[in-house]
């Protein structure tokens, strides 16, 4: 948002609009002090019992997050949305992150530690999650690879997200890493694409594997994997899993 934000340290009130950061506040140990959080935010399995549910990542209950009188919010510049993070903006300190690549990543990480008060934690963390991609050594040449997000119509990751910069660490080249964001695409599109892997992801479309058939239908020769979407796109404390779970997926 291009501002300084002002923000009591440390804060005391912090509601999380973005469900792996709210996983990572709980992960540095400050999950007394989240008292709101997303419908979506599922890990820890406490959280939305133990805080206050704010709504959605895209449509949040504003009357509800007045009443909790946070001292922090957390958002993120693609999960939530301008028109939401702006009117929370005028009232409260809003802190938003922007992940782009694995290391805007360990930058969020750091920078939630320092403004929390919990700087070593999060530096800990953040070398932590460093050191598991730097001993990840993908086979080469990476597989040529479609990730899909959604069903009818069907979405891709592409260039310019935190996927398509963690898709080569998990041994694969993205085939529509030349378009942008997360494009619709078509049958047709994909044939002509003819990656040697389809990666269906489990989120945010719950894929599953009823759905493998209607791929392999499209590109014969390709080998069609469900996988697990939260390796592959959550940002916070879980991507402690995810380079094992890579090297998993390319033994």
């Amino acid at each position: 948002m291009n501002r300084r934000v002002a923000v009591p340290f440390p804060p005391r009130r912090i509601v999380s609009l973005v469900p792996s950061q709210t996983e990572l506040l709980y992960d540095l140990g400050l999950g007394s002090r989240v008292v709101g959080v997303t419908k979506f935010c599922i890990h820890p399995a406490a959280a939305r019992q133990q805080a206050t549910v704010i709504g959605g990542t895209k449509n949040f209950d504003f009357a509800r997050i007045a009443a909790l009188k946070p001292d922090l919010i957390i958002g993120n510049k693609e999960e939530n949305y301008q028109e939401g993070i702006e009117q929370l903006a005028a009232s409260y300190p809003v802190w938003l992150s922007d992940i782009v690549t694995l290391n805007d990543s360990l930058e969020m990480i750091r920078r939630v530690g320092f403004i929390t008060g919990r700087k070593q934690e999060a530096e800990t963390l953040a070398t932590e999650i460093a050191s598991s991609f730097t001993s990840l050594t993908p086979a080469r040449p990476l597989a040529s690879a479609a990730y899909f997000i959604w069903r009818k119509p069907y979405m891709v990751a592409a260039g310019g997200t935190f996927i398509n910069d963690l898709l080569p660490r998990a041994g694969f080249r993205n085939v529509f890493a030349d378009l942008a964001r997360y494009p619709e695409i078509t049958a047709e599109q994909l044939a002509a694409a003819a990656p040697e892997v389809i990666l269906l992801s489990s989120e945010p479309y719950p894929f599953a594997e009823k759905h493998v058939a209607e791929f392999q239908a499209i590109c014969p020769s390709a080998t069609v994997r469900i996988v697990d979407g939260e390796m592959f796109s959550w940002y916070g404390s879980r991507l402690r899993q995810s380079a094992a779970h890579f090297r998993a997926l390319n033994p």
